[in-house]
């Protein structure tokens, strides 16, 4: 293996596992998931809605996203399953952003304590929140789900959180989904990676280059312009 492609696989280890060791602290949770993907395959567009509605109900509910997102790209495929997920995962995110905003802040507020970035996070967005909104999807420094509601506390609009959302995480829902559509058992699923043998290993590598180094790429972006806006002492890094 080159030097180019040996630097995209330590990326792409590196970005699984740790979404893996997120997720370990799921189960049950994740066979659960698994047995309604294979349940809802075959079911076509009625099967298409109520995968939205689930995805959009465990987002609000912090249950892991990233089983889904590949579930959607095994079920549906590349294509179609990017289109159940992107709007899905954006009305998931404003779902908690309106609990947060008008049901659920003394909550949020308490739980936004053991962040530090949280403080930071609010300052950027009263001068810059769309932007700010953006880079954050791209470079979290709060786990997703969390983001989600700390955002809702915040000053910036409904519509600007709902359009920079959707633009900030389209790059990494390209990613997983595309990554699901390959996966040949929803088993795999659990792993977080495909099994699907040579041919299924050389389509993953060539139409998932240039999306894992544009998604690494503009994370790098993100994390820089990031510090400009909250400051270098956030210490900003992925949450492990």
């Amino acid at each position: 293996m080159g030097r180019p492609l040996a630097i995209i696989h330590q990326m792409m280890t590196r970005l699984f596992h740790r979404q893996i060791a997120l997720l370990a602290n799921a189960l049950p949770f994740l066979h659960w998931i698994v047995d309604f993907i294979q349940w809802v395959k075959g079911m076509g567009a009625a099967g298409g809605a109520l995968y939205a509605l689930a995805y959009i109900a465990g987002t609000a509910l912090f249950f892991p996203g990233l089983p889904l997102t590949l579930g959607a790209g095994f079920v549906y495929g590349a294509v179609i399953g990017t289109l159940v997920v992107s709007p899905a995962s954006v009305a998931g995110a404003c779902l908690a952003f309106v609990i947060a905003r008008y049901f659920a802040r003394d909550w949020v507020a308490r739980r936004l304590q053991k962040y530090p970035q949280a403080a930071a996070i609010d300052r950027a967005i009263a001068k810059n929140g769309f932007k700010v909104v953006i880079l954050l999807r791209l470079q979290p420094v709060v786990p997703f789900n969390m983001l989600n509601y700390a955002l809702g506390i915040t000053r910036i609009s409904l519509r600007d959180y709902a359009l920079a959302s959707w633009i900030g995480m389209f790059p990494a829902t390209v990613l997983f989904v595309y990554l699901g559509s390959v996966m040949s058992d929803a088993s795999d699923l659990l792993r977080g990676r495909p099994n699907s043998g040579m041919a299924g290993r050389v389509l993953l590598w060539g139409g998932l280059v240039a999306v894992i180094v544009l998604v690494w790429w503009l994370g790098r972006i993100a994390k820089k312009a990031l510090r400009e806006e909250m400051g270098p002492e956030q210490g900003l890094s992925m949450p492990e």
